[in-house]
């Protein structure tokens, strides 16, 4: 079976089943292809709990379905490959931040949306890379103890920018944290029409070099309304596909060839249509925890 019939296949089955896909923009290109609604990965959750649709199948990561889950407890979440996680996710967990909590009572739980239901349910307040800066800002100024968790660079890169000094988690995200700052000079000097612009995910001597520093989205609306034709991008390449979609006349080069998340790229187009055809892997949770998780991240969304 070729792609176009597998994509016949599965926009008949989302008819029938009432089926919603949603594609982070870190997905293979034929995946972003068949989505109904590509981005980042809260926005995706937000859009599918606002749908008709019975059934979300998110092709993304694990702890991004089972955020769909939780804002969507009465539909039926599906994550096509289920060994898809997310390793900065994984360098926190329930038992590790409730040892913290205990040392640490009177500290502000500021969680990363980048983790598992069960670390949201014990945090105090979400955040997103769009709106962690205003959010730690609002905690912050009034000298507000707080855990930043659990990417070290977006807390570092916050302190840095707002004056602040808080705890941040030792976690991070590896494409990342791998890009120096001798990446960013020789691409500068190869390309230097380029801006350069990065996710906050990055180092901060990284992140302090960028023309533009944003979330996923942002970085996506920052190329579509500059006047500029070329840019160096760094972040997860799978971005790019979007990129050239909206800004056929524009150049992308990634500021590095690691640029790549191989649990994002884990998903493919057979995951997806075996994933729907079957109903498969569905994302379950605990419902003491998923209220709990929801509540993290009502509490961000009223501050934002």
């Amino acid at each position: 079976m070729n792609k176009e019939e597998m994509y016949e296949d599965i926009r008949r089955w989302k008819k029938e089943k009432n089926a919603v896909i949603l594609a982070h923009y870190y997905q293979n290109d034929e995946i972003q292809a068949i989505a109904d609604y590509v981005g980042d990965s809260l926005a995706l959750s937000q859009i599918a709990a606002k749908t008709d649709a019975k059934i979300i199948v998110f092709c993304g990561v694990h702890f991004m379905a089972e955020t769909a889950k939780i804002l969507s407890p009465d539909k039926k979440v599906l994550l096509p490959n289920m060994k898809a996680g997310c390793i900065m996710a994984d360098m926190i967990d329930e038992v590790r931040l409730s040892e913290y909590k205990k040392k640490n009572p009177d500290t502000i739980i500021m969680v990363y949306v980048n983790s598992t239901a069960k670390v949201k349910a014990l945090s105090d307040i979400c955040v997103t890379s769009s709106n962690a800066l205003k959010i730690i800002d609002h905690y912050a100024k009034d000298n507000k103890k707080l855990l930043y968790c659990p990417d070290q660079n977006l807390g570092k890169y916050a302190m840095k920018l707002k004056g602040y000094n808080f705890d941040v988690w030792p976690g991070f995200c590896r494409i990342h944290h791998n890009l120096d700052t001798s990446m960013v000079e020789r691409m500068k000097e190869k390309y230097p029409n380029s801006l350069f612009i990065a996710h906050p995910e990055c180092k901060l001597d990284v992140l302090q070099m960028a023309d533009y520093v944003g979330s996923t989205k942002q970085l996506v609306e920052y190329v579509e309304k500059s006047d500029k034709k070329d840019f160096i991008i760094g972040t997860e390449m799978g971005v790019i596909y979007e990129m050239k979609k909206r800004c056929p006349d524009k150049n992308f080069i990634p500021l590095s060839k690691t640029l790549i998340c191989g649990q994002m790229k884990m998903t493919t187009l057979k995951d997806l249509y075996n994933c729907l055809k079957d109903e498969t892997n569905e994302i379950t949770l605990d419902e003491e925890i998923r209220v709990n998780a929801k509540r993290c991240l009502d509490r961000m969304l009223e501050l934002s």
